[in-house]
This record gives C-alpha cells, sequence and structure tokens, in this order.
C-alpha cells in the first residue's frame, strides 16, 4: 500500500496535464504487477488504454471448485483527490505513514485498498483449496472526475464481463470498525460556479460604500433562494424525494447501534465557550440528513484576494463553487435546473449573475432488496469476522458514480456496497488513513461472501 500512497495520482479534474504527467498510469501498472505477484489461478491482468480516456486495469479470475455461471463484478478506483491542507505533523498525502493501527496518506482509503483486498481475499480462498465464482474487477482512473470514461471501458469490455450475478463496489463506507457494513444508498451530486457582478473595476470603499451594492450581499440574498442560512435545510422541493420505508427502518436500527458517534467523529474547532455543535443530535435524523436530504455546500471563492493584501475596496465581483449532495431518488439535471433557474431570476439591484452548471452530474442510488442467498452470506460473513456480530446497513452521503450505470447494465444482479471509509479516515480531506484491522476484517469477510456464492 505504501507504494501506491506514494504516487501523486490526482484524479483528471484536478490534473489537467495528467496525460504528460504519467502518475495515473503509474497507479495501474503498480497494481497490475502486485495482483500479477498473487498468482492467482488462470488470471488475466490488463490495462486498457486509449487516446483521451483514463486507463483502466480489467482484471479476470476464473472460477475454482464450481459449477456456478455467476460472475462476481468488483469495482475499485485508482486515481485520488487533491492534496488538501492540514496535515498533522510527520505526515502527508504521499508520504505512506503507519501508527500501529491506521495507515496514513491519500489514497489510502479512497480507494488504492481495494486492489489489496481483491487480490487478498482471492489469495486466501485459493490457500484454503476452495471454490468460489468467477471475479472479474474494474479498477479505473478517474472516480474523483465523475468516472466520464467508465461507461466508454464498459461498453469496449462488453461480452467479457460475462453474466454478472454480484457486484461488489469496494469504494464506500463503515459506520463503525465492529461489524460488517452494507451500504443501501448514495446521494447524487451536482455542481455549479455562481458568479455576481456589480462594477468593472474595484472601487474605494468609502466612496462606493452604501452606494454600489456588496457583490458579497447579493450573493447571499441569492443563496437565502435555496438555503436556509438560519437551518441549512433547502428549500426548493426539486431537490427533495420521500424516504422509502425500508430507508426509515434501516435508520432507526443504525441510529441504535451508533448514537452520538454519528457527529462526534468530527474535529470540531472549540473556544472558551465550548464547542461547534452539530445540525442535530438526533442520531435518527442525522442518518437521515447525510444520507436522504439535500445538502449544499461553498467549496471554492474567487473575487476575494488573501487577508494579507486585502485593502479598502469594494469588489466588482464575487464567485463561488456551490457543491449540492441530492437525495437518492431525486434527478440530479432536473434538481440543478431548477437551482439555476431560482439563483439567475430577478438578481438584487439588476446585479450581472451567471450560473455555469458543472458538466458532472451523477444521480444517486438506492440499492435493490438483498436475496436471500446474499443475506445468509453477509450474515456468515460478519459473524466469522467480526466476533459474531450481525451485519449492519446504512445510507453514504457520497456519490459513486458508477453505482447507477451498472444497475442500468445489470438489472437482475445483487449488489453490494462497502468499504473501509469509517470514523477518523477524513477521505478528501487532511490526514486520510486505512484502518488497518477493519481492512483485514473486511478482506476476510469479502472472501466468505464469493465463496458463499460458489456453493
Amino acid at each position: 500500500m505504501g507504494d501506491f500512497i506514494r504516487i501523486p495520482a490526482l484524479s483528471p479534474a484536478f490534473d489537467a496535464d495528467w496525460v504528460e504527467h504519467g502518475f495515473l498510469d503509474q497507479m495501474v501498472e503498480l497494481a497490475a504487477a502486485w495482483l500479477t505477484a498473487q498468482r492467482l489461478p488462470g488470471a488475466v491482468i490488463e490495462i486498457l488504454r486509449s487516446p483521451g480516456r483514463t486507463p483502466l486495469l480489467f482484471v479476470d479470475i476464473p472460477a475454482q471448485g464450481t459449477a456456478t455461471e455467476a460472475t462476481v463484478l468488483v469495482y475499485g478506483h485508482l486515481d485520488k483527490q487533491p492534496e488538501f491542507q492540514g496535515w498533522r505533523e510527520g505526515t502527508g498525502p504521499w508520504t505512506p505513514v503507519f501508527d500501529g493501527i491506521r495507515l496514513f496518506g491519500r489514497g489510502s482509503a479512497d480507494d488504492a485498498y481495494a486492489v489489496c483486498l481483491l487480490g487478498a481475499a482471492l489469495g486466501a480462498l485459493v490457500a484454503q483449496g476452495t471454490s468460489y465464482p468467477r471475479c472479474v474487477a474494474v479498477f479505473e482512473t478517474g472516480e474523483e472526475s465523475g468516472s466520464p470514461d467508465l461507461a466508454d471501458w464498459l461498453g469496449v469490455l462488453g461480452d467479457r464481463l460475462g453474466q454478472v450475478g454480484l457486484v461488489a463496489c469496494l469504494d464506500s463506507g463503515a459506520g463503525d470498525y465492529d461489524r460488517l457494513w452494507a451500504v443501501t444508498s448514495l446521494r447524487g451530486t451536482a455542481s455549479a460556479t455562481l458568479t455576481v457582478r456589480v462594477l468593472d473595476e474595484g472601487a474605494h470603499s468609502g466612496d462606493a460604500g452604501g452606494v454600489v451594492p456588496s457583490s458579497f450581499r447579493v450573493l447571499r440574498a441569492l443563496l437565502d433562494r435555496v438555503e436556509s442560512s438560519a437551518t441549512g435545510e433547502i428549500l426548493l422541493p426539486e431537490l427533495r424525494c420521500d424516504i422509502p420505508a425500508d430507508r426509515e427502518d434501516q435508520a432507526r436500527a443504525t441510529a441504535e447501534l451508533l448514537g452520538a458517534s454519528l457527529w462526534e467523529r468530527f474535529s470540531w474547532a472549540s473556544s472558551a465557550d465550548g464547542t461547534v455543535r452539530a445540525c442535530t443530535e438526533d442520531p435518527h435524523e442525522a442518518l437521515l440528513r447525510r444520507a436522504w436530504h439535500p445538502s449544499l455546500a461553498v467549496v471554492g471563492a474567487e473575487g476575494m484576494p488573501p487577508l494579507a493584501t486585502a485593502g479598502n475596496v469594494l469588489r466588482p465581483f464575487t464567485s463561488i463553487r456551490l457543491s449540492l449532495r441530492l437525495p437518492p431518488l431525486c434527478g440530479a439535471a432536473a434538481a440543478l435546473a431548477a437551482v439555476g433557474e431560482v439563483l439567475t431570476a430577478d438578481p438584487p439591484y439588476g446585479a450581472v449573475v451567471t450560473f455555469e452548471p458543472s458538466p458532472q452530474v451523477v444521480d444517486g442510488w438506492n440499492a435493490p432488496p438483498f436475496s436471500v442467498e446474499l443475506s445468509a452470506a453477509l450474515n456468515a460473513a460478519s459473524a466469522a469476522c467480526f466476533d459474531g456480530a450481525a451485519p449492519a446497513f446504512i445510507g453514504q452521503g457520497g456519490t459513486i458514480p458508477l453505482m447507477g450505470l451498472l444497475g442500468g447494465l445489470f438489472p437482475d444482479a445483487q449488489f453490494l456496497a462497502c468499504g473501509v471509509q469509517g470514523p477518523g479516515t477524513n477521505a478528501h480531506g487532511p490526514n486520510e488513513s486505512l484502518h488497518i484491522p477493519y481492512a483485514e476484517r473486511l478482506t476476510a469477510s469479502l472472501a466468505v461472501v464469493i465463496n458463499a456464492l460458489a456453493l
């Protein structure tokens, strides 16, 4: 894993020169070499490349000791988020550091570990001489950019994928490290740049203040049309959906398991008066908010000078990057269009407002019901690998573009979304880390599930 962390393989959305830098190619080549070294019987390991497309690693491992024709399709990705600031002393995004429990570094938990997990799980079955069905795997290098090339690569692979009975996505999370977690829903995502311009050039704030409206104040007023600044509630009905009854029930059960850890796991700022409080301290409500309610975040800004060089000037414009998380059953494109319409209609003072949607618009996903066989396999895996604990189920607030894509390609398949992104992982942020004990147990759990599907 350390070698995977050392490669600064930024996703193309964050590295316009990714082809020239070659880091994505280094990642797929390293992954292919590692899997080849595992000597899985009959494994075909192939790197797919095409001009203008991010490379993809395809793995085809024939069945052993079983007559089932069903194929297990495993998914992971090898591209990474940017470095971010705030890494603790002695660690860094491209420096693997192991503290005895956690392995720190960008890509450790999101998502290079998936290659190692698959190889180790199947290697354990080979070592034990037990059976498993045919397994194919795709490890892409554009997931953090919205998976723009994945559909094309799956089209190229076509019939080589086979009769897929189970899709196992290894790019998701866990509520804690005490049991096997299955993710049952994912939110969609959409983003856009909102710009408010009031002048062609900046003006002395003593001269213009009170006469020229502040672009920041106009922007604040526009955002209040979409989100309540007092509560964070999203006000547009186009960004909501009904929550299925079974997901409500799952959230109640999971709330009993996780309780206050749902908000206590964050690194809250503190002052002499105490720490910042969560939006809700009802565990059930917190689970629904992070999985089934929409949310809005401002993730970037332009038009504002750094504090050290900020003079008394009324700035001509303010631009912000909006990131929307959308409920699993909400159409992302329609939601983004509704936001754009509301933000640009009749702006205060006639300010010049532009709304530039990002091309990466991804719908959410709600898992189909588990079959009796998969439910039994999950129960057996969690009990065997987590000291008798039953599996648990959770909706995640993040987005995995391929889940909806694969759901359309394989409508009769079962889906298992799982992963290592539990408390303290901090994927995308500083101090991203892989909880090694949980990764080991998840590896064993996947081996149990794959073996069960061969019986």
